[in-house]
């Protein structure tokens, strides 16, 4: 990691480089391949300014404050740029966290097929997407009758699968189990 510093309108101490040094060093921890760090620090009627601007293989970051202290103003503009560099690697990792919907478990697709006379193949006219509730067989069956439907899809609590339950009559009921 490379740090530059670029001091306009005051005299760069020895003691500011080695805090800018000191504060870009807790950057690494968040991220390691960054490339280059460049500070301008200035100082315009009695105000302190820091404006900070980071390099990183895939993304450039920017941040500045302005103090009374020049200390503080380098203090706050590291700040920034490290809620910054939080917020950029919570939404990396959770972005390549998300499951894909074959993946997740709770939720189950319903094809509905067009039948044809002929010997042509089947096509899917209408596919559905929902969440499999959890709950037990005679739950299924109460909602089941309920609903006023051919069939209900649930996630058995007892052997944790996707089950179909289908009405076949009034009184009886025909359960499918992958």
């Amino acid at each position: 990691m490379q740090i530059t510093i670029t001091a306009r309108h005051f005299e760069l101490t020895n003691a500011i480089r080695d805090h800018v040094m000191s504060s870009c060093e807790k950057l690494n921890r968040y991220f390691d391949y960054i490339i280059n760090i460049h500070f301008v620090l200035s100082l315009e009627n009695n105000r302190n300014i820091a404006e900070m601007s980071l390099h990183a293989s895939h993304f450039n970051l920017q941040s500045d404050a302005e103090e009374k202290n020049m200390y503080l103003t380098i203090d706050e503009a590291v700040d920034k740029m490290e809620t910054q560099i939080k917020k950029l690697k919570d939404k990396v990792t959770n972005h390549q966290k998300k499951q894909s919907l074959k993946e997740n478990i709770s939720y189950v697709y319903s094809n509905i097929f067009e039948n044809d006379i002929e010997d042509k193949p089947k096509k899917i006219v209408k596919m559905k997407r929902m969440v499999a509730d959890p709950m037990l067989v005679d739950d299924a069956i109460n909602e089941l009758i309920k609903s006023k439907k051919e069939y209900f899809i649930f996630k058995n609590l007892e052997s944790d699968r996707i089950n179909v339950l289908v009405k076949k009559n009034k009184d009886q009921f025909k359960l499918i189990e992958p």
